[in-house]
């Protein structure tokens, strides 16, 4: 989400250079804490609003509003010298609550898996547990790295591992995994087809403040989808 919000950061402070950002990299439940104590004008959160994150405690009523700006894919990802090219959502989730231990039981190697897995805060960790987990506890042995970039660098040195990261962040280091037996590819989610889709939003307050509307309607706009898809690896896009 950060980099995607940069991007569109970037091109919309070219077209109106009395616009500034400033950006605070604490995840999407840091974002959205930020945000309901009057420190952050918006919040970049990837997974979607609970109804209990939108409501205002104190009244009870809808405080926080969302624009959703794309859609991205949670990608399963392992050493590229791993055999396994497949996962079901059932063997995932058992391999990240440690009740399968090693890669001969997926038709790999004989070798024990090493879990990697996310932050608590983190908007792709919250939306992993809620489509994989399903209420099942990540293993207390999971590796627990900082961002999609610090899973990606570790896959990629360590053969046996596994671990899930933003479409966005797959490049050539890392093998992905087909889910269920399909791969996270930009017409697996358009047609929501890929099991492990997730919104990106941007989130404000029930006023936004003042720039906020025309920085939102440029991340919607054709132009703001342009830079979308090009940074998400040409997966995102507005619709699903």
């Amino acid at each position: 989400m950060q980099p995607l919000a940069r991007a569109l950061a970037d091109a919309y402070s070219e077209r109106h250079t009395y616009v500034s950002f400033e950006f605070t990299a604490v995840g999407s439940t840091g974002g959205l804490e930020l945000l309901r104590r009057g420190q952050a004008d918006l919040a970049l959160v990837s997974h979607s609003l609970t109804a209990q994150e939108g409501v205002d405690i104190s009244t009870g009523k809808p405080s926080l509003i969302s624009t959703l700006i794309a859609w991205d894919a949670i990608a399963i990802v392992v050493h590229p010298d791993n055999s396994v090219g497949q996962i079901s959502t059932y063997q995932l989730r058992s391999v990240f609550e440690g009740q399968t231990l090693n890669w001969d039981e997926l038709g790999g190697p004989t070798s024990d898996i090493l879990v990697v897995s996310r932050e608590d805060g983190s908007g792709t960790r919250t939306t992993f547990e809620q489509m994989v987990m399903r209420g099942h506890a990540v293993a207390s042995t999971a590796l627990v790295m900082p961002g999609s970039e610090a899973v990606r660098r570790f896959v990629a040195s360590q053969p046996t591992a596994v671990g899930y990261l933003s479409i966005g962040w797959l490049d050539g280091t890392v093998l992905s995994l087909a889910v269920d037996g399909i791969q996270p590819t930009q017409a697996s989610i358009e047609q929501s087809r890929y099991p492990l889709i997730r919104p990106l939003l941007l989130v404000y307050r029930d006023t936004p403040p003042s720039g906020a509307p025309g920085f939102l309607a440029f991340a919607t706009s054709p132009a703001g989808q342009a830079i979308v898809r090009a940074t998400l690896g040409g997966a995102g896009s507005q619709r699903q």
